[in-house]
């Protein structure tokens, strides 16, 4: 159950609002063939998305989601600057807004919601993406995993961007796709609604306990509309 009157609704980006899975997976790919690494398919890599491009880097680097300590800091900095260069300029080839995101933020904005983003994904890259799928005038704020010293699952992101907008964690909730957001929302002591889809490695979203689970994000207008 969503208590109290909410104003602030704080949207993760990557499995909730959109799909760039397809073109995070072509920078990786892009990046391991350039250094002579063996590539991996898109399923493969989309369960390694979630917790930034540092960390999507060296799983990519390993070939699997738990990272090895041991990677050489000048092979993992080679690799890191290809997988940005790429990706900035191949930013939204493929990415795509998931079903009713745009009717969501539409109807959303019109009841008077305040709508923010605070998504791990390095902050240059938010703009360019919400610019170039329309999405840019929906947002108020918005926060990358290199916006602050700490970003999700730390509840830092959530806080600073309450306090930005002055506005109270209870009158605040999160909607994301993965565990990072919802374990955000709980150390905030913010309330959650996560989405079923999206990239949270393979997991049931419910096994971290959000106040709700929507399958279609239309479904939040309903139960926010109080």
């Amino acid at each position: 159950m969503i208590n109290t009157e909410k104003k602030l609704i704080i949207f993760d980006f990557d499995g909730t609002l959109i799909d760039s899975g397809p073109d995070l997976a072509l920078a990786v790919n892009y990046m391991l063939k350039s250094l002579g690494f063996k590539t991996f398919s898109q399923d493969i890599i989309h369960g390694w998305i979630g917790n930034g491009a540092q960390t999507l880097v060296k799983r990519a680097l390993v070939g699997k989601y738990d990272i090895s300590e041991d990677i050489e800091t000048k092979l993992f900095d080679k690799a890191l600057k290809i997988f940005l260069d790429f990706y900035e300029k191949n930013v939204c080839v493929k990415t795509i807004v998931y079903p009713n995101v745009e009717k969501t933020l539409k109807s959303l904005k019109k009841f008077g919601f305040v709508l923010a983003i605070v998504t791990n994904k390095p902050f240059a890259f938010i703009e360019p993406i919400l610019t170039n799928l329309n999405l840019d005038s929906y947002f108020e704020y918005y926060l990358g995993g290199d916006s602050l010293s700490l970003k999700k699952p730390n509840p830092e992101p959530l806080l600073h961007i309450c306090k930005k907008l002055s506005l109270h964690v209870e009158q605040s909730v999160m909607v994301g796709d993965s565990k990072n957001d919802i374990i955000a929302a709980q150390r905030a002591n913010m309330q959650s609604i996560a989405v079923s889809y999206g990239y949270n490695y393979g997991e049931d979203i419910a096994i971290y306990k959000p106040d709700i689970v929507v399958d279609d994000i239309y479904e939040i207008v309903e139960i926010l509309k109080i």
